[in-house]
């Protein structure tokens, strides 16, 4: 009886020291508790704007083409360069057109003189018929001898008209002031009509285009005050609603809305892209949960936050996400207004990490 009674306890004694070795290599494991900020949720009620995403573009823009085929000669300009309104930016081959032009040029003299003799007759024959010298037929006759001949002159003179048109396209000139953005041909190349061959910006005025869903376009109008943030220069701008499409035909259901921005910021490039928060004046809104994109986690095609548990461990909680308002996101689920988020960590978090709160 008395050794049962030792074996006993020596069992239960060696099953607490194996318990105490367990929970004493999982506290090892753990590490030390990482240092981390934390902030409580914030719920706005008042937020009731529209976000979209768009690309700032020059407002005086052009890309150059020719309704004139042939070789290019020379492209004096290059990406970068400032250009004056009617600087020379393309020269196309048109020795062709100026053999038409000498050909027409010469029908023109044929036709002044052709006319001028017309016109002789017909005057000298207009007084003969007042006189009762000659007759009504002969009148007529050189009549329509006359008007044919100044028909002649004048399809001449139009000729060259077309011929002066079709010139202005083999010398492409710069439409306004403004810097040269692109370049498409060199000397030697074929142009062919239609190909933009060179695109010319005027800098300084941008305006921002942006796609708005057929949702939510009824709430945009023209000339409404909206914010526009440009992720490059990381500046949110005050804008102003130029144009509103009232069309979707051709964007797949998206509507078209300029945003014109103001001119003093040098930073903003065409091409840049931008998030446009449009005021929805007049409507109601639940609270939205809004979390700093900065303390997103992202894993795959998963997204959530690392929230504080009772014990003071790390629990990452899965989120779905909505719309994002600059440098904050929507939380639909997966998060409510009274719970507290970790914003920064000072060391590896996952999930059942140990954490102090600094």
């Amino acid at each position: 009886m008395k050794t049962l009674y030792t074996l006993s306890i020596v069992a239960v004694t060696a099953l607490f020291m194996s318990c105490g070795s367990k929970d004493a290599k999982q506290e090892a494991q753990k590490g030390p508790a990482v240092a981390v900020t934390v902030s409580p949720v914030k719920a706005d009620g008042n937020s009731t704007f529209l976000s979209v995403s768009g690309k700032v573009q020059a407002v005086n823009s052009a890309d150059l083409s020719t309704r004139f085929m042939g070789y290019v000669n020379s492209v004096p300009v290059k990406v970068g360069d400032q250009v004056r309104k009617g600087q020379l930016l393309v020269a196309i081959n048109n020795s062709d057109l100026e053999a038409k032009r000498a050909q027409i040029n010469a029908g023109i003299t044929q036709a002044t003189a052709a006319f001028k003799n017309a016109e002789k007759d017909y005057n000298r024959y207009k007084n003969l018929f007042a006189q009762n010298s000659a007759t009504q037929k002969e009148f007529d006759d050189i009549t329509a001898r006359y008007d044919m001949a100044a028909a002649n002159l004048e399809a001449a003179k139009q000729q060259k008209n077309e011929i002066n048109a079709q010139m202005a396209y083999t010398n492409i000139t710069a439409p306004f002031n403004g810097v040269v953005t692109a370049t498409t041909v060199k000397a030697g190349d074929m142009a062919n009509p239609g190909m933009p061959l060179v695109s010319v910006e005027g800098p300084g005025n941008f305006e921002v285009i942006a796609m708005v869903p057929e949702s939510d376009i009824s709430k945009v109008a023209k000339n409404q005050k909206v914010e526009v943030l440009v992720k490059a220069t990381n500046k949110t701008y005050e804008g102003n609603v130029a144009e509103v499409s009232t069309s979707a035909k051709h964007t797949g259901g998206q509507y078209v809305v300029k945003i014109a921005l103001p001119k003093a910021d040098d930073k903003i490039l065409s091409g840049m892209f931008a998030t446009v928060q449009f005021p929805m004046e007049g409507t109601t809104q639940k609270q939205m949960v809004l979390l700093p994109t900065s303390a997103i986690v992202t894993k795959g095609q998963l997204t959530g936050v690392y929230t504080v548990s009772q014990n003071n461990t790390a629990v990452l909680r899965w989120l779905r996400l909505g719309r994002t308002y600059g440098d904050q996101v929507e939380v639909l689920s997966g998060l409510d207004s009274s719970e507290t988020y970790i914003v920064s960590a000072e060391g590896k978090l996952y999930n059942g990490a140990s954490i102090t709160i600094k």
